[in-house]
């Protein structure tokens, strides 16, 4: 059932808390989006000034497919992340949520020339399932929408080159879900080159094998429940004040 929109500013809330939690904060950038039910093609997305550690259900911003406040509130929106999402938003009906982050690891393998590699654990099971957009500078000029779109065809992930990393889902917790197995592919292979031994290689067929794996898998109802469930338990013993 689809949920409220007083359930999804919840659970959008709970995931800034665990993205903090996670340290995947970046000061007061980045963004996580979700699309409301209706068909207004409003979505909510975090107020611009706050900490991830500081968003609640009530203080997020909701606004239309152009990026435009829809409603009353005393906070702005980051123009670099109204560009991202509403370009995704508009484009791609099949996503709900869209996550986006500067992690270390994440904005290392971005710069690397060859990008994320499938020779760990984590990256095998993400085989053809990421896509890249070049880097053109700061994400506030429209003209930029039609390449980022199309570069991310119909893919649930994007490495932003030069910049960070980007991650959809059918729902809020699928794209968490989506980010952390992206996040962690990228910081195993820092951790793996700056070892300096040689890397061993996952064979084509091992590949292709886990690329088919995880299509039958995504055509069922849509990962990481559980694990945000894990996770939404942590930060409401820390901290519940996300759900005012």
């Amino acid at each position: 059932m689809e949920k409220t929109e007083h359930e999804l500013r919840v659970q959008l809330a709970a995931c800034y808390r665990i993205f903090d939690h996670m340290g995947w904060a970046e000061m007061i950038y980045n963004h996580i989006t979700v699309k409301l039910p209706g068909n207004d093609h409003h979505f909510l997305i975090n107020p611009y000034g706050l900490h991830y550690s500081e968003v609640t259900a009530s203080n997020l911003v909701k606004v239309d497919i152009d990026g435009n406040i829809v409603e009353d509130t005393q906070y702005s929106v980051n123009p670099a992340g109204i560009v991202i999402h509403t370009a995704i938003h508009a484009a791609r009906p099949d996503v709900a949520c869209i996550t986006h982050t500067h992690t270390t690891a994440g904005m290392a393998v971005a710069c690397s020339e060859n990008g994320l590699r499938n020779d760990n654990f984590y990256s095998a099971l993400l085989h053809n399932r990421v896509a890249y957009h070049d880097f053109e500078g700061i994400t506030v000029i429209d003209d930029e929408k039609p390449r980022l779109v199309a570069n991310m065809g119909n893919k649930g992930l994007l490495i932003l080159r030069n910049h960070g990393l980007l991650a959809c889902g059918r729902t809020i917790p699928e794209a968490f879900m989506n980010q952390w197995s992206l996040e962690r592919s990228c910081e195993i292979q820092v951790a793996c080159d700056a070892s300096g031994q040689a890397i061993i290689p996952v064979p084509d067929e091992v590949l292709k094998k886990s690329e088919k794996l995880m299509s039958m898998q995504a055509q069922g109802q849509p990962a990481g429940e559980l694990e945000f469930a894990a996770f939404t338990r942590i930060i409401d013993k820390i901290d519940p004040s996300y759900k005012d």
